[in-house]
């Protein structure tokens, strides 16, 4: 008589805040895999829901509170983890039903609730399932063919408005042959764009002394710029060199090291640099590291040597203390500096900052006031700087393929240019792509139009 194996218990995962957050999911979710789970799409077909939160700031906080609200009401079963996991007693009081609470990357416990509020169903059969370890692939919440890669945990810095190293702990880097052993997997498994992210790239290895590892029959720091010609030796099965893309990069002096790759094809022309304000006054009261006065000369020479690269940044307007003359220094910084993409935020205090006690808070109609003349400024900047790319070709890759048109069975595809990171940056939307056209590949594409964020376009050739 057969044996029969009982259904596998299924997960739901609700993940919500940046990037970061987004690869803590995919870890629980790989791990609850090897142990016999398997994922719903949806609450109704949940044994169990895992809402992984975002608490940076009260606007994250309150739209995490309506997800774990969700969560509740169509399902009821719900494991809380994420940032606002060191807030489990007011989790608790708004929904004293949750049924664990547990702090941002406690993958264990995360996964030990998951256990206890609906068993695996394994048995001696199930048993035999290998499990992956830490720096194999798994579970991804992104398309098959770009990846995040996580090479570090928390931060050391201490800026005046955030709270990540209280929520996230110290910088904490991984083993360099653990990331690029991923990043090798990654790739050998159909990921054509790494996205390289942490709190603090250019820090990488700090907290371990840069310490070396042999990959590949040579010993490789733990350091930004030796893992940065690393991933620039990375190909993919058809031998092409995959897009690199590095986020969170303060502007220490090594960054200057990582261009000359960028100009020499090794590394995606793109750089995001949190610099979040430019008047010298501001950044002192933000503490913020790293932002000596000839910034805009480096950004001039970096352009120098690899003229195509795109670089983007965020800034807060209305820090407490900023003056008019303040926010206008902003505005002239950003003409000289020439920005490719640029994101604003309003200041908004957060719990166990210590910026919120700092004096000359702003007025919440002039914080308002001067986020609209920096979205103007910015979107004037960018609607030129796209200007000057029609009439080029540039290499898209593509992230979506639309339905043939019904009259003339034409299709369209939607893209993203080397300027562009996936959901933060600007698109390619593209004309009359071919019909064998997939998502992940790389096309070259003549640009003929631009406006304030998109390029519009055609392909005349494929790689």
């Amino acid at each position: 008589m057969a044996t029969r194996i009982s259904d596998a218990p299924r997960v739901g995962m609700v993940s919500l805040g940046c990037p970061k957050a987004l690869v803590d999911s995919e870890r629980i979710l790989t791990r609850l895999r090897a142990d016999g789970y398997r994922m719903s799409a949806d609450y109704a077909g949940a044994d169990v829901v895992v809402v992984n939160t975002c608490g940076f700031l009260d606007s994250a906080k309150e739209e995490s509170l309506e997800a774990i609200g969700e969560a509740m009401a169509e399902n009821g079963r719900v494991i809380v983890t994420g940032c606002m996991g060191d807030e489990a007693a007011m989790i608790r009081s708004r929904f004293p039903d949750v049924l664990a609470v547990t702090g941002a990357h406690q993958y264990e416990q995360v996964v030990d609730a998951v256990h206890d509020a609906a068993p695996p169903s394994q048995g001696p059969f199930i048993d035999l399932i290998p499990q992956p370890l830490d720096d194999e692939g798994g579970v991804k919440l992104t398309p098959r063919h770009y990846s995040y890669l996580k090479i570090s945990e928390g931060c050391n810095h201490s800026c005046s408005f955030c709270i990540i190293p209280q929520l996230r702990g110290k910088l904490a880097s991984r083993r360099i042959d653990a990331v690029l052993r991923e990043a090798e997997k990654l790739v050998a498994a159909g990921t054509r764009e790494l996205l390289v992210i942490s709190q603090d790239t250019s820090a990488y290895g700090v907290d371990i002394r840069h310490q070396e590892q042999s990959w590949k029959g040579r010993q490789v720091r733990a350091h930004m710029t030796d893992l940065a010609r690393e991933l620039g030796q990375l190909r993919t099965p058809e031998g092409t060199t995959p897009w690199v893309r590095m986020h969170y990069v303060y502007p220490y002096p090594h960054v200057d090291q990582v261009i000359p790759l960028m100009a020499e094809g090794l590394l995606t022309p793109y750089l995001d640099i949190p610099f979040q304000h430019a008047s010298p006054s501001v950044l002192k009261a933000m503490r913020r590291p790293a932002n000596e006065a000839k910034v805009l000369d480096r950004i001039r020479n970096w352009r120098e040597i690899c003229p195509d690269l795109a670089i983007r940044s965020s800034f807060v307007v209305g820090f407490p203390g900023e003056t008019e003359g303040d926010f206008r220094y902003l505005l002239d910084w950003l003409e000289e500096a020439q920005l490719d993409r640029v994101g604003g935020f309003r200041f908004e205090p957060v719990e166990g900052a210590t910026a919120n006690i700092l004096p000359g808070a702003v007025p919440e109609e002039v914080k308002e006031e001067r986020f609209q003349r920096l979205m103007e400024a910015t979107s004037r900047i960018s609607t030129a700087r796209l200007a000057a790319k029609v009439g080029r070709i540039l290499p898209v890759i593509i992230d979506e393929i639309g339905e043939p048109d019904e009259d003339d069975g034409s299709i369209g595809a939607t893209g993203r240019s080397q300027a562009d990171a996936p959901e933060i940056d600007g698109q390619v939307l593209l004309r009359d792509v071919p019909a064998d056209l997939q998502p992940g590949m790389i096309v070259d594409v003549l640009v003929e139009e631009a406006d304030a964020h998109d390029l519009f376009g055609v392909p005349v050739s494929q790689r």
